[in-house]
């Protein structure tokens, strides 16, 4: 992979490997920083709720193996998903509701998020932290790079280039070493091989200061087919499949608690989209749809909430 600003030697022996994904699309779970705690409307929950008598087929089973949503994943997802990003305790009684979520242990789990720095109580009135504001807008971004740099991330046109990050640092313990790899995963890279790291140059993004001394950046352009090395570096057809499974979920869900859990799981599976640039996607690629899924649930949550208040 010739590179531009950088010897000869730093490109050398450079075979991209079939099955690694770091960054990956087969991987559900999200790989994002904050993803510990992820949550519907604004990032997905870390378990949603599984579906008595849920339909049969692939769909059905996407039903089945979710987790129940916990009172306060249910409130971090209608939070992180509002803008504002608050709303008064009698609105969340009524949102919360028709997810089996009584009014008393909702009060519980606000007063714990509140001693935990999650929420900000003013009056009957409950928001995010400062804390969380920031993950929101990071989460935005996240959950759809093509927002803007508003939010610190943007879709370009493709010219060709592929961004390279050589991991330099050395001496550093297997927290620190799991740290990074989780910084450059949420990056929207994949790792090619031991301590390198690209993916096509086609988004523009802030970088973690604390990188810096870590890692060194180049743009180059590999020898072997573009397509082929995404397909080496991403597993494009389970991130497809998967995709399609929650779309038609989602589509024959009817009860409440079904649809805002199989949100969460597109949600989450919307952070590993390693948005390539078109050429290097399969056909039917299902992002744009479970985007504008998301969307359209968030809108629904956003009138429902304002019908509460």
């Amino acid at each position: 992979m010739p590179t531009k600003g950088t010897p000869p030697a730093a490109a050398a022996d450079v075979t991209p490997r079939t099955g690694v994904a770091s960054a990956g699309a087969s991987h559900v779970g999200a790989s994002h920083a904050d993803a510990s705690h992820a949550d519907v409307a604004g990032h997905p929950a870390a378990g949603v709720a599984g579906a008595a008598g849920a339909p049969a087929g692939p769909a059905g089973e996407v039903v089945a193996g979710l987790r129940p949503l916990s009172a306060r994943s249910v409130v971090l997802s209608l939070l992180l998903g509002s803008h504002p990003p608050e709303l008064p305790v009698h609105a969340l009684v009524r949102i919360v509701e028709p997810f089996g979520i009584s009014g008393a242990t909702l009060r519980v789990a606000l007063t714990r998020m509140v001693a935990a720095g999650d929420l900000r109580r003013t009056g009957s009135t409950y928001r995010l932290s400062d804390r969380l504001l920031l993950r929101q807008r990071r989460q935005d971004a996240a959950i759809d790079p093509a927002v803007g740099p508003a939010v610190g991330s943007s879709v370009r046109a493709w010219d060709g280039d592929w961004e390279l990050a050589v991991v330099t640092a050395t001496g550093r313990g297997a927290a620190e070493r799991a740290q990074l790899r989780a910084d450059l995963a949420a990056l929207r890279l994949a790792e090619l091989r031991e301590g390198l790291w690209t993916r096509p140059a086609n988004l523009t993004r802030s970088w973690p200061g604390h990188l810096a001394p870590l890692v060194q950046r180049w743009t180059g352009r590999p020898g072997a087919p573009d397509a082929e090395l995404a397909r080496a570096l991403w597993d494009l057809e389970g991130w497809a499949g998967t995709g399609h499974a929650l779309l038609s979920a989602y589509g024959e869900a009817t009860a409440p608690a079904d649809r805002f859990a199989i949100v969460a799981a597109i949600v989450r599976h919307l952070l590993t989209d390693p948005v390539l640039p078109e050429p290097l996607l399969p056909p039917g690629w299902p992002a744009p749809a479970l985007r504008a899924t998301h969307a359209a649930y968030r809108q629904e949550l956003t009138t429902l909430a304002r019908a509460a208040v």
